[in-house]
């Protein structure tokens, strides 16, 4: 075997051990203490949306707090929630009459995408924390209306971006951020195929499902079966295709790195024209550039992962890897455990410095840690806003089939009226959010 493999088998050896034992950076012991100590100081549970992850979340809350209420507008869906988690939630159609419900301290959110700013903007007003699963809006103002109302009822809310709390993704942009690779210069997201598919039939609706609920703010439209469930992400009414599925999670790593937000955007893309298919972009790519002259691409074909290209070397990182010969320098070039830097992205010229990041292990017990302590969790709505609209711009330069300049302060396309129509959607009447 050769030193350098040796030099990398000792690296992830102890990089494994460090992250096995180091406590959060956030509080010193906030693994421990997020497994409450008695009955009664349980935090209360809600959870929103029970099909594919939002039972996923619910499960793993449970280990820090006692489901106590279920809504799901899938009557089966409620029903195998409720059976699941033991007789004793309440089980509700509309999810309002869960908020209704005054024991519950935390709210979980596993619903179709379109839903995930009124239900987050809901709870926070009937004061409830809030863990929402990715991506956080369907639009750019959405995120602009939720950071306002999460900042005026002081409510704690974390984003299920659980990449951020993954000791890979974490390596690599504290690498990233330390110079490791020299001055970054490119960035490469790759993300994977948006699914193809139609015309589908039109069908009755199921006696189980509340159809014209599912739908909320987006049109009313005959109910396919290929609108719902899982495949909504298909259909821009309801999400974004890859740009905001793998992308609300990589190119949210990717900004972290690069520590700026995008000023130009330009893309390439197919529309398919299926009358009753899939809508969402398909063999798209999408160019950022950044003030600092960072350029990021985002396509959806290749190796799975984020690619960071420096002067000096590149690191590239997936769910299953972080690799290149700076990750395998460090067995003899350690980093620094105080030099992390993240940015306040409502005040991007003030970087605030933290710890090490392999110190978070678990981003549910982030959550429920800074529910108790009443702290920002590490993968916060005003970060994760700006991360989900940079998803939303490659979309938006997509749909208008041309480049687009933005300003990150203004949060607008200067000049463009076209694309600003586009930073909102209509919404149908009595979903509204406001």
């Amino acid at each position: 075997m050769s030193r350098q493999s040796l030099s990398r088998r000792r690296f992830l050896k102890t990089s494994a051990a460090a992250i096995a034992v180091t406590p959060y950076f956030f509080t010193a012991d906030a693994e421990a203490r997020a497994q409450a100590k008695s009955a009664n100081d349980r935090p209360r549970i809600g959870s929103i949306g029970m099909r594919y992850q939002g039972t996923v979340i619910a499960e793993k809350a449970r280990a820090h707090g006692d489901i106590v209420g279920i809504a799901d507008v899938d009557r089966h869906v409620r029903e195998q929630a409720r059976a699941a988690f033991g007789s004793t939630p309440k089980i509700y159609e509309d999810y309002r009459r869960l908020l209704d419900q005054k024991d519950i301290d935390v709210v979980t959110i596993g619903a179709p995408d379109h839903w995930h700013t009124k239900m987050v903007i809901d709870a926070c007003r009937a004061g409830k924390d809030v863990y929402c699963e990715k991506p956080l809006t369907l639009t750019i103002d959405e995120g602009k209306l939720l950071t306002k109302v999460v900042k005026e009822t002081g409510r704690v809310v974390q984003v299920g971006s659980w990449q951020r709390s993954d000791h890979r993704f974490r390596l690599a942009v504290e690498m990233v951020r330390q110079g490791r690779i020299g001055k970054l210069q490119t960035v490469e997201v790759v993300l994977g195929k948006n699914l193809t598919g139609g015309p589908f039939p039109v069908r009755p609706v199921p006696g189980n499902l509340n159809w014209d609920l599912w739908q909320g703010q987006t049109p009313d439209v005959p109910y396919i079966e290929e609108r719902c469930h899982y495949t909504f992400r298909w259909w821009y009414e309801y999400s974004g295709g890859q740009m905001t599925d793998w992308g609300a999670h990589h190119l949210d790593i990717a900004q972290w790195g690069i520590g700026e937000l995008p000023v130009e955007i330009e893309s390439t893309r197919k529309m398919p024209e299926v009358k009753d298919g899939y809508n969402v972009a398909i063999d798209f790519s999408a160019k950022y550039t950044y003030p600092s002259g960072v350029v990021m691409t985002v396509l959806d074909d290749g190796r799975n992962g984020i690619m960071f290209t420096g002067t000096e070397g590149r690191i590239f990182v997936n769910r299953g890897t972080v690799e290149g010969k700076p990750v395998e320098d460090l067995a003899d070039k350690p980093l620094p455990r105080d030099q992390f830097k993240l940015y306040d992205f409502d005040n991007l010229d003030r970087p605030e410095r933290f710890g090490k990041l392999d110190a978070i292990v678990n981003h549910m017990g982030n959550f429920f840690d800074c529910v108790r302590q009443r702290r920002q969790p590490l993968s916060d709505v005003a970060g994760q806003h700006q991360s989900v609209s940079t998803c939303h711009l490659g979309n938006i330069s997509m749909h208008l089939g041309r480049s687009l300049k933005w300003d990150p302060q203004s949060q607008t396309f200067p000049g463009d009226a076209e694309a600003n129509r586009l930073l909102s959607r209509e919404q149908r009447k009595g979903f509204e959010i406001t």
